[in-house]
């Protein structure tokens, strides 16, 4: 044996090398198969070719597939929709060129323009630096290179070569670049507060309940009261004006149960809609499907057996609704939690208090501004402070492991799927394969590469999101700004650092080993193995794959354009499938855009120019063309396809300006790093290098000093204002505080199940009695929105028309004509996801005006979607109509008061003399605030045309109402104190 070994080891021939060496060679220089003189050529041309058919393709495709090349300008309102675009073939280009910045924060809201902005920022950098380096860089990088024969063309562009020269055009074009990019930073600083000023300014802001309320987290428990939120802003704040406050109340388990019930509704639209597809020729036999574990009767079910799934899910939705109704009437006011909020009429009151609590925990509470209702993350704000701290200890921790485990699959993506040949030269099976098929292979190499690389992309911000809710973000504008931070992160250290240092790394430990072996000690071999050297090889010899990859990114850009996913998967989910009215309504819907992603790309990708810009200036034109390619193609779809999911209003810009700065603190290193390796041996370049970093440091300082309180707040100083001057001005004045910034399981109202219209005559006879069984055992369910009770028994009505059957009980038959997010884009369900209803003119957020006497409720009659609207009680007018409210058909718990100006409540009380914005009487014996609105709950008690209901919340239950003054409350003596002042606010 020891022989037929001896034979195949000596016999083969030297040249050949054995897939381990050529793995190890692959190590040392993955790309010494890919780059070749024509790489950049090729990248160059087939990116600017792709991107050119796919834009021609889109201009021929768009005006046919409105539904998916411009649904915001089908369902935006009139104020936010986008400027009208012809039929022709280019007539999308004139509204890109006319639309101003001005235009694209109405139509598409603050964060869209600071995106906008921002790359516009990238584009004029990297042209200008562009300019530079090559004037500068790429004439002197030839002139010393040109002694060496034989060299690639791209490697004399860049200082490999260059030995004991003075390259003080290193340096001083180090200095442009920072002076240029400085400067663009400084103007667009500028740009963004008078930005953030015209926001503020706005009538969306300035109507908004949001802009003028506190949010309190980390409330001790002594102060976890309406009255204690009061006491803890007034000790820090004496000379503030009386405020609505409201602290939360436990919910229970009322969100989980809203969530079983959600998904149990859309799991019932989904059996049906398989089982339903063609009513005509039912399947042979009905759908089954294993009960749920999480409901409480699951050890009932025979186990491992599935059960009929129609019947079942039915039942469990009935038995869902039940469940949540008896939670949300057992809730009890006085079981607080640590977070409250507080309201003001004067948004400059409101910020200032904010901005001189930005740094004080007054009795251990933070005070912040308050973000908008749909901004919050409910399930995170109970969370203590020492939870939230272990918790982002521990995610942080994973992310750090997730970050180091990538390293290799990173490098042999980088390795193997790059180029195919490499994995032929370590498996001679593959290599006879590749030989054979080169055409397919080739393909598969195209598709591969990119395929891996994208799903990565896609899944990194998923699982970043969701361990940054684990972490315990309280806002998702907050958690989207955290994980732009950590995909920021994760791709430089991973498809930066390490991806192009890999070979460096590995080439200095293969060196320590190999000197140790030759009998130098540890120090010894470390001191003889000259890393600065040989990681400034490295990176001059990856330079040209980063040019390539740069331009191949223009593709990608076009893609989005395209639309190819969503088209791509509406076409597998309408043919394929079996969708249910709920998804085909979703389909039609206009996405939301992910910033996350995209600022981390364009970071990234900026980074990436800056780190090579001084070793290979090619890298800047080839970001400059991407940019400005991209900055009209996300124009176009900001204005016209994709919506915000949550606005920020433009908070976005800080963690860019800062990872901004970074990158280029990194190519300053960069920079030092050459010309100390290949300088002229007196390292005065590199100490004339120096101060670079330590000047973008000083600048950040400096904007951050000069800029953020401005940028963040309304008003930095508190003007003393006599505290009832407002609410003697206005006393019908509400906020509904409890109501908007309530927990929305509260008076969320349940989703029905949807069932398509070609199926309601079959619908009835496939229950086999089940409509009627145990009815009677549920008599009196007023609570369930679903119609699983005896409200249904018998059939309703439409509301809109009289006389006609309301269909099925218990479902919402959708016909073919109305399967369009037109017809739904006001409901609550739908449009969370949507864009919150800011876009379609339906603003949960807005307060009323400060106008005596007024019942409005921020939103008008909507020609457009053709809301239904109902006289309101109070109205100016005989003749006025008014849109119904979003808390229309909403029922409220016994010990809750109904909103102020709802059209079913009695008239307010007005002639008062203490201030009715604190809650009066004892926390354990009195409504939670006086003349506003509590925590509400949704429920079945419908609005007159509504299916019934009325005013009076829960089992018709009176709202009664404490008016008394009780000089034992703090409300009390704080009347007292603000008595006793002039209106000038002396004593």
């Amino acid at each position: 044996m020891e022989a037929v070994w001896y034979h195949a080891r000596y016999l083969i021939p030297r040249d050949e090398k054995s897939p381990a060496e050529e793995l190890l060679e692959l190590l040392q220089n993955p790309f010494k198969q890919t780059l070749t003189d024509g790489a950049i050529w090729s990248a160059l041309g087939t990116s600017l070719g792709f991107t050119v058919f796919i834009a021609l393709a889109f201009s021929f495709l768009r005006p046919y597939n409105t539904v998916v090349y411009a649904p915001k300008l089908k369902h935006a309102d009139e104020k936010h929709a986008p400027p009208p675009i012809g039929k022709g073939y280019f007539a999308w280009f004139p509204p890109l060129w006319r639309t101003s910045e001005k235009d694209v924060i109405a139509h598409a809201g603050m964060d869209a323009a600071i995106f906008l902005r921002f790359t516009r920022m990238c584009r004029n950098i990297f042209l200008v630096i562009a300019v530079i380096g090559c004037a500068i860089l790429l004439p002197v990088y030839y002139e010393l290179n040109s002694e060496k024969e034989g060299q690639q063309w791209f490697m004399r562009l860049t200082p490999s070569n260059v030995w004991d020269k003075p390259v003080w055009a290193l340096v001083v074009s180090g200095y442009l670049f920072n002076i240029v990019i400085i400067g663009f930073l400084w103007w667009n600083y500028r740009k963004v507060l008078q930005l953030r000023r015209v926001y503020f300014e706005s009538e969306e802001y300035q109507t908004s309940l949001s802009a003028r309320t506190l949010m309190l987290n980390d409330i001790p428990k002594n102060f976890a009261s309406d009255e204690g939120i009061a006491r803890i802003i007034d000790r820090v704040v004496p000379q503030s004006s009386f405020s609505r406050t409201v602290v939360a109340r436990n919910v229970k388990d009322i969100p989980s149960l809203i969530q079983q019930h959600d998904h149990t509704v859309r799991k019932l639209e989904k059996v049906l809609a398989k089982y339903l597809r063609d009513p005509q020729n039912l399947p042979s036999t009905r759908p089954m499907c294993y009960p749920s574990k999480k409901d409480p009767s699951y050890s009932t079910y025979p186990k491992d057996q599935k059960i009929d799934a129609i019947e079942y899910l039915t039942q469990r939705i009935k038995e869902l609704e039940l469940e949540i109704k008896e939670v949300r009437t057992t809730l009890d006011k006085r079981n607080t939690l640590s977070y409250g909020f507080a309201s003001y009429d004067d948004i400059s009151e409101a910020h200032a208090i904010a901005y001189a609590l930005r740094k004080k925990k007054p009795q251990g509470a933070t005070v912040v501004l308050a973000p908008k209702p749909n901004d919050i993350i409910w399930d995170n704000m109970p969370l203590t402070p020492s939870t939230r701290r272990w918790r982002r200890v521990v995610i942080n921790f994973w992310i750090a492991i997730l970050t180091l485990l990538w390293i290799a699959p990173n490098a042999m993506i980088a390795i193997f799927l790059v180029n195919l040949s490499n994995l032929g030269l370590v498996w001679h099976g593959f290599q006879d394969s590749l030989a054979a098929n080169t055409e397919f292979w080739s393909i598969v190499q195209g598709v591969a590469s990119p395929a891996v690389t994208s799903l990565v992309y896609l899944i990194l911000p998923i699982i970043f999101r969701r361990l940054s809710i684990r972490a315990g973000d309280r806002t998702k504008t907050g958690r989207e700004r955290h994980v732009v931070g950590k995909l920021y992160s994760f791709f430089v250290f991973n498809n930066l650092i390490v991806f192009s240092l890999f070979s460096t790394i590995w080439n200095f430990v293969s060196s320590i080993v190999n000197n140790t072996q030759k009998g130098l000690d540890a120090w010894q071999a470390l001191g003889k193995s000259e890393f600065g050297s040989t990681l400034f090889i490295s990176l001059c010899n990856i330079s040209a794959f980063w040019v390539t990859w740069l331009l191949q990114r223009n593709l990608g850009a076009a893609i989005d354009l395209a639309q190819l996913w969503t088209l791509t998967y509406s076409f597998f989910m309408r043919k394929f499938s079996s969708p249910t009215p709920r998804e085909l309504i979703e389909l039609t819907a206009p996405p939301a855009f992910d910033y996350a992603s995209y600022y981390n790309y364009f970071l990234f990708y900026s980074t990436v120019a800056l780190c090579f810009a001084g070793l290979q200036p090619l890298v800047l034109p080839a970001a400059a063309l991407y940019f400005s390619i991209d900055v009209w193609l996300k124009k176009y779809l900001l204005l016209y396809i994709f919506i915000t999911k949550t606005e920020s209003g433009g908070m976005f810009w800080r963690i860019l300006f800062n990872r901004f700065v970074f990158g280029t603190v990194l190519s300053n290193m960069v920079i030092f790093l050459a010309v100390w390796v290949r300088g002229d041996g007196t390292h005065e370049m590199a100490w004339a290098v120096i101060p670079l970093p330590f000047l973008l440091i000083f600048f950040k300082f400096y904007c951050s000093r000069t800029f953020d309180a401005k940028i963040h707040y309304y008003s930095t100083h508190n003007v003393a204002k006599h505290p009832e001057s407002n609410m003697l001005k206005d006393p019908l004045r509400s906020s509904n505080l409890a109501a908007r910034f309530g927990h929305p399981a509260l008076y969320k109202s349940l989703i029905t199940p949807m069932v398509h219209a070609k199926a309601q005559n079959i619908l009835a006879s496939i229950y086999k009695g089940r409509l009627s069984d145990g009815r009677e055992a549920y008599s009196g369910d007023t609570m369930s929105t679903s119609g699983y009770s005896d409200s249904y028994a018998l059939n309703p009505m439409q509301a809109n028309k009289p006389g006609k059957s309301a269909g099925f009980p218990g479902f919402e038959i959708v016909p073919e004509s109305r399967l369009d997010f037109e017809y739904y884009k006001n409901r609550q369900e739908f449009a969370a996801d949507h864009g919150g209803g800011d876009i379609f003119g339906r603003s949960y957020d807005v307060a009323r005006p400060s106008t005596p006497g007024s019942m409005w409720n921020g939103s008008e009659p909507n020609s457009r979607t053709g809301s239904p609207t109902i006289p309101r009680v109070g109205s100016p007018g005989p003749g006025r109509v008014y849109s119904p409210r979003p808390d229309m058909g909403t029922s409220y718990p016994a010990g809750y008061s109904q909103p102020l100006g709802s059209p079913y409540s009695p008239a307010p009380e007005i002639g008062r003399v203490r201030s009715p914005f604190y809650a009066h009487g004892n926390d354990s014996g009195s409504n939670l605030i006086h003349n506003a609105a509590a925590m509400p709950s949704a429920g079945p008690t419908r609005a007159p045309g509504m299916l019934g209901g009325g005013p009076q919340g829960y089992g018709n239950l009176p709202q009664e109402e404490d008016t008394s003054q009780d000089p034992m409350q703090y409300n009390y003596f704080r009347e007292t104190r603000s008595s006793r002042r002039n209106p000038s606010g002396a004593w």
